[in-house]
């Protein structure tokens, strides 16, 4: 007799997953998309997953990638048949919502940040010099 094994998910796996995808314009800087704050909400019923996610701007020119790469790594964890990505228009993305680690990785070092301010230090007293 052949017994059959069900393989449950759960949101905490899900997340692991979606950890795996990188916000294309932080990819360099290895940023997932859940320490972005894209995540709104996981559900996770029998062997499908529900995912609403936020964008940083309605412009967003890599919306469509980025659902089809939540959708395709989520789908490689044993037990999901089935995934759905949604974009909710409901909340705002704002920087707020990034990790600790997405701000530190997102932050540019000091000494990159010096040499921009001294220039805009000169040019401030070139504009009010007489």
């Amino acid at each position: 007799m052949a017994t059959t094994t069900t393989v449950r998910i759960n949101h905490d796996e899900v997340m692991a997953a979606l950890r795996r995808c990188y916000d294309p314009c932080c990819k360099e800087r290895q940023v997932s998309v859940v320490d972005m704050g894209l995540v709104e909400q996981v559900r996770v019923e029998d062997a499908r997953v529900d995912i609403d996610i936020i964008l940083t701007t309605g412009w967003c020119p890599f919306a469509l990638h980025l659902l089809q790469m939540m959708e395709a790594e989520v789908k490689t964890l044993p037990g999901v048949e089935q995934v759905q990505v949604n974009i909710t228009w409901d909340t705002p993305w704002s920087p707020d919502r990034m990790s600790p680690l997405a701000r530190e990785r997102l932050r540019l070092p000091l000494e990159q940040l010096l040499p921009l301010r001294e220039a805009r230090l000169r040019r401030a007293q070139q504009e009010g010099a007489p």
